[in-house]
């Protein structure tokens, strides 16, 4: 899938979403995104709760992006490379996981395979109306 189709995906993710604003940068939701759940949690008024998968290809990519909200995220399956502000890439491998605070920069988030897929379960807890996946520098 390209950046322009991973783009496109993203304002697709933004209205097929139960009319949430909840939106995900890494792919078309029936093949790449996969929402599992999304709750507004009592103990904390104004904020989105939202669990979801999210599947790579063999060697597929996401375009650079910054998330509002705080997300938790672990390798289901395969690896993934990621890079977070700053950092020096990382590759993570099935059972393993990373956070990110509101407002990292993930300058890369990729595929660690050309041939193997990869899989993510990622829980993110983001303002109400504010999308999970923001383009870096908005």
């Amino acid at each position: 899938m390209t950046s322009s189709r991973f783009c496109f995906a993203l304002l697709v993710a933004a209205g097929l979403l139960g009319g949430q604003a909840t939106a995900w940068a890494h792919g078309d939701v029936a093949d790449q995104v996969k929402v599992l759940q999304e709750k507004q949690p009592s103990n904390a008024p104004g904020k989105n709760a939202v669990m979801l998968t999210v599947s790579y290809a063999p060697g597929e990519a996401s375009p650079a992006h910054q998330h509002p909200g705080a997300v938790m995220a672990y390798v289901l399956e395969g690896a993934v490379v990621s890079k977070l502000n700053d950092e020096q890439e990382t590759t993570y491998k099935a059972g393993e996981f990373w956070y990110e605070a509101p407002g990292t920069v993930h300058s890369v988030s990729r595929n660690a395979s050309k041939t193997q897929p990869a899989k993510l379960l990622v829980w993110s807890l983001v303002d109400v109306g504010k999308a999970v996946t923001e383009p870096v520098g908005k």
